[in-house]
């Protein structure tokens, strides 16, 4: 009985035993498969802290190439603007200058008809035959102002405005009605376009 018992104990004992010995096995292939694990990892941390130096450098070439292709473009943009303002300086001058041209050819012709008005003067005798010429030519010359955006400003019962009219006097007005009102013109004032190029110089009622 004694016997039985004792092999009983020693059986259990062995049990315990091998337990623990798996348990220590167990815990050994673990912490072995930890550190296997790990050196992989801190191999790659080496390597990418090795490898950041490389990487700046190269973002570092990037941005000295992109400065250049940057101060290139900038140059060759300065280089056309310059052209540009030249050419169009030019072509401005020319433009002008072709103006002056065209307005001095439309003019010729009202040049010649007064040279003949001046001839005619000096051998007729007729007043109306000339003074209907020289009203002809006025007309050819207003219409060939009209036809380059001149217009008179209008005067004759117009309220003053200091935006077109230029007063050099004052008069009391005859009637309530003229107060404020231009009263004479002595010289005719233009626009062009609608922009101002001369006054129109009045006497104003007060």
């Amino acid at each position: 009985m004694e016997n039985k018992e004792n092999t009983e104990k020693e059986t259990e004992q062995s049990k315990v035993q091998d337990s623990k010995e798996q348990t220590t096995d167990t815990a050994k292939q673990e912490n072995d498969q930890n550190t296997d694990n790990k050196e992989p990892e801190m191999n790659q941390k080496a390597e990418e802290t090795k490898s950041e130096p490389e990487a700046t450098q190269k973002v570092e070439i990037d941005w000295e190439q992109k400065y250049k292709e940057l101060n290139d473009r900038h140059l060759r943009l300065n280089a056309e603007y310059d052209n540009y303002r030249k050419r169009t300086s030019k072509e401005k001058a020319d433009m002008i200058k072709t103006a002056g041209e065209k307005i001095i050819s439309d003019i010729l012709p009202v040049v010649d008809n007064f040279e003949r008005a001046l001839e005619n003067m000096k051998e007729g005798t007729d007043v109306n035959a000339l003074k209907e010429g020289v009203e002809l030519i006025l007309k050819q010359l207003m219409g060939m102002m009209k036809n380059y955006g001149v217009e008179q400003i209008k005067t004759e019962n117009a309220d003053f405005d200091t935006d077109l009219h230029e007063a050099i006097a004052q008069f009391p007005a005859p009637t309530p009605e003229q107060k404020n009102k231009i009263i004479d013109c002595t010289t005719k004032g233009y626009t062009m376009h609608g922009k101002v190029i001369r006054h129109a110089k009045v006497v104003v009622g007060a």
